[in-house]
């Protein structure tokens, strides 16, 4: 092999296809990134840092030492030398401030954060060490990586790599389970025969009726403008700025068992009914205001993390990258009724609506459908089509599963995590993660339009609402 064919071979042995999510989420379109960060409860011993990055992180997966670029006009990951240091910040402040003063400049620096690009010469990765206390932690450390290299799943699995149990490292993380309250009552084959022909039919119904409204949705339908969605043009470009609450795991799954309905119908049933309060407590004009919740969901038939080296198998069940589907719910209106005698509809109400789109085809059609639009009109058209669903929608709600355990990286207790998504052209957006026993809900919201700490406390009165009300339930 001649010296010309070789560099040609090597050349193209740097490559490595983009899958169609990928170029959806990093697009002129649309381009979203995660910023995770991780409380700790003792100062920040950053000595470590290059070495685990290079030894561990690195490795974990090819698309973190890669670039995006065009090949032919398709775009692909490019393999590069990374150069650490460019992707490790530490800010510099004096020593002898009040903590009131680092909570605050915490807060601005991720707002300023989320509104900042990534070079396009560098992985789209980086780490900021914040070694100051805050009013939650002794110092936190963030991760802002691009929406590109993977979903919550991936990136979560890709983090735990780098983490060990508190109690014994040389033990697993475990996850909590994902059972079903549903059960078969079924006495014999006809009966179940019998029931499942309404089912079909009901499924289909379903599916014809959310799948339209998915394309009116994301095309023609757009919510009025409300206290949460200010519906300006190039809203995912202003300031946005986080705050968060925690709930006990322990106390939702009781309104869960006492109500018969899911983990997550609980959760929707808690934000939905919280942004309601905060939509009439801010505009009496337009609290009642028509208002839908994009909420996204795994699609990956998982009870835990699989390691990333099952993730990166051909055909693994869990595959490595952006796995997740969304469902339409629409923010049930708050009567007089709802607010001083029973918000459990709020609960019942989500409850049913996705069960009910859950029974119908309508997610996999929308997935057919943007692969046919990718197919015929390209990447850049596909991006815009999520574009306009997330623009006309109000807000996104979506969670990721934690361990059970207390983590430590490289011997440091991890007192608490969240993770906040930038770039969704919406005003609102809440996302959730658990971790021992606690649920972190985090809020992030269009800076100087929606009032962070009247809205958090709308979705804390929410939760206690919902709890008491739910154990008075017969």
């Amino acid at each position: 092999m001649s010296v010309k064919n070789m560099e040609c071979f090597q050349e193209e042995e740097t490559f490595e296809p983009m899958s169609p999510s990928a170029q959806y989420l990093k697009s002129s379109a649309l381009s979203l990134s995660i910023l995770g960060v991780m409380e700790f409860e003792l100062p920040i011993d950053d000595s470590m840092t290059m070495q685990l990055l290079r030894d561990v992180f690195l490795p974990v997966n090819p698309r973190f030492s890669s670039i995006m670029v065009t090949d032919k006009g398709v775009k692909k990951w490019k393999k590069v030398d990374v150069n650490l240091e460019e992707h490790v910040t530490l800010p510099t402040l004096p020593s002898d401030m009040s903590i009131d003063f680092y909570d605050e400049f915490f807060t601005n620096y991720l707002s300023k954060l989320a509104m900042e690009e990534f070079p396009p010469n560098r992985p789209l990765w980086e780490i900021h060490i914040f070694k100051y206390p805050t009013k939650t932690s002794a110092g936190n450390v963030i991760f802002k990586l691009h929406h590109s290299l993977g979903d919550g799943y991936s990136l979560m699995g890709a983090l735990l790599s780098c983490l060990q149990r508190v109690d014994n490292p040389l033990l697993p993380l475990t996850f909590p389970s994902r059972k079903s309250n549903s059960k078969d009552h079924g006495t014999g084959r006809g009966y179940g025969f019998l029931r499942c022909v309404p089912k079909f039919f009901s499924g289909l119904t379903y599916t014809v009726y959310d799948f339209g409204w998915n394309i009116f949705k994301s095309n023609l339908i757009q919510d009025e403008i409300s206290p949460i969605r200010s519906g300006v043009d190039g809203v995912e470009f202003r300031p946005i700025v986080t705050c968060t609450t925690t709930f006990s795991i322990d106390r939702m799954r009781q309104i869960k068992t006492k109500l018969n309905v899911t983990l997550n119908d609980v959760i929707t049933g808690i934000i939905t009914y919280g942004t309601r309060l905060y939509m009439q407590k801010t505009s009496k004009e337009y609290g009642e205001a028509k208002c839908t919740s994009l909420v996204l969901f795994n699609t990956r038939a998982i009870g835990g993390y699989q390691s990333v080296n099952e993730m990166i198998k051909p055909g693994s069940e869990t595959p490595w990258g952006n796995r997740f589907a969304f469902l339409l719910v629409s923010i049930p209106k708050l009567t007089k009724k709802d607010e001083s005698d029973s918000p459990l509809i709020f609960i019942k109400k989500a409850h049913q609506l996705i069960k009910r789109q859950k029974n119908s085809a309508a997610v996999h059609l929308t997935g057919q459908l943007l692969n046919l639009i990718r197919k015929i009109r390209g990447p850049e058209a596909t991006a815009e089509y999520i574009h306009g669903t997330l623009k006309n929608t109000s807000m996104a709600i979506s969670n990721v599963i934690g361990p059970v355990e207390q983590m430590a990286l490289v011997g440091q207790p991890v007192k608490g995590m969240y993770f906040a998504v930038a770039g969704p052209p919406q005003s609102l957006s809440v996302t959730l993660v658990s971790y021992v026993g606690k649920l972190r809900i985090a809020m992030t919201m269009e800076k100087d339009f929606m009032d962070p700490n009247k809205f958090k406390s709308c979705i804390e009165y929410a939760f206690e609402s919902i709890y008491s009300a739910a154990l008075d339930s017969p």
